[in-house]
């Protein structure tokens, strides 16, 4: 990232002001969050994706003593509270457990989501939108998972690393996924540099990837996080073969889908890890994590399902789903 975002109201305004007044010191204030802000606006989901972003790459320019920072943490706490009440609220966790990983099996016989919607009729211009909201965790896959490593132990905790070891590449740099991602969205005339974009990202697609971060820096969400990662492991491969049909049909070269091709042959097998090696192992060892395990499986799919609502409704009315327009204009 070579350059903060534009603030979005007061919350993201009071961060941005802070971090970029000089190193951390006493005597500079935050303006607490206003009861009954939306937690899920534009304005709360910067304000929260701007403090993870000092536990994961930094801010540009800001120094890294703010990640520490007691009043910074407090205020992100603030921000937390309504946004994890705000999933919980819309959660729906099917139980038992074991019921709700086989519904994560079954995909549903009438597709409408943002894959199908790709594949069936879009155009290059939503290629490239899905792979700029998708690029503020692609560019970074799997780092907000590894926080759920030194949470959990035993067998769960070495199958949980297997699988992240294939999400770094396998020893293989080249073959990261992160880096896998950015050669894709070069291929498609994108800059791939992390955070590029994260001024043009609304809060449909902030709120996924924030998610993700809540879990894993909570150790008392890590049954959540474990669920929430299963979800994504589990029904990755059907959705990545269609985006890999799909960016062929619109003009992808090699490099444009090979990310999602790799995704096809690899979450296939993380499933079956995730499910027996992970969850299960895990369940064996802290039988009481298997609510929050469930809960974690339905917080994913919240949020998934507001930001694929958010994409079909701009596109079908044929308007941008980003904050605005690429530079480049449609087309």
């Amino acid at each position: 990232m070579n350059r903060l975002p534009g603030p979005r109201g007061p919350l993201s305004e009071a961060v941005l002001s802070l971090v970029t007044s000089g190193p951390p010191g006493a005597g500079r204030l935050l303006v607490p969050p206003v009861p009954g802000t939306d937690p899920w606006g534009e304005d709360h989901q910067l304000a929260l994706h701007l403090c993870y972003e000092l536990h994961d790459r930094g801010l540009p320019g800001v120094h890294p003593g703010w990640e520490w920072e007691p009043e910074l943490l407090s205020f992100r706490g603030e921000l937390e509270r309504p946004f994890l009440a705000a999933v919980r609220a819309g959660a729906e966790p099917v139980r038992p457990l074991r019921q709700a990983l086989e519904r994560l099996l079954t995909e549903p016989a009438e597709g409408t989501g943002p894959s199908h919607f790709l594949l069936a009729e879009g155009a290059r211009w939503h290629a490239r939108e899905y792979l700029v909201h998708r690029s503020v965790y692609h560019l970074k896959e799997a780092d907000p998972q590894l926080w759920m490593l030194p949470r959990i132990h035993g067998p769960a905790q070495a199958v949980l690393m297997a699988v992240a070891y294939d999400e770094y590449g396998a020893g293989r740099p080249d073959r990261a996924h992160s880096l896998l991602f950015a050669r894709m969205m070069a291929d498609f005339g994108l800059d791939a540099e992390y955070g590029h974009y994260l001024g043009l990202v609304p809060a449909p697609a902030l709120a996924v990837v924030n998610l993700m971060t809540l879990f894993g820096l909570h150790r008392v969400l890590r049954g959540a996080a474990v669920g929430h990662f299963a979800t994504v492991e589990i029904t990755s491969s059907p959705g990545s073969a269609r985006l890999a049909a799909a960016l062929e049909r619109l003009g992808a070269g090699p490099d444009g889908t090979l990310f999602y091709r790799e995704h096809v042959e690899a979450d296939a097998v993380h499933e079956q890890l995730v499910r027996r090696g992970v969850i299960d192992e895990l369940i064996s060892a802290e039988p009481g994590l298997e609510d929050d395990i469930a809960f974690g499986i339905a917080a994913a799919e919240v949020v998934d399902g507001r930001f694929a609502d958010h994409l079909l409704g701009q596109w079908r009315a044929g308007r941008s789903s980003l904050r605005s327009f690429l530079p480049d204009g449609r087309g």
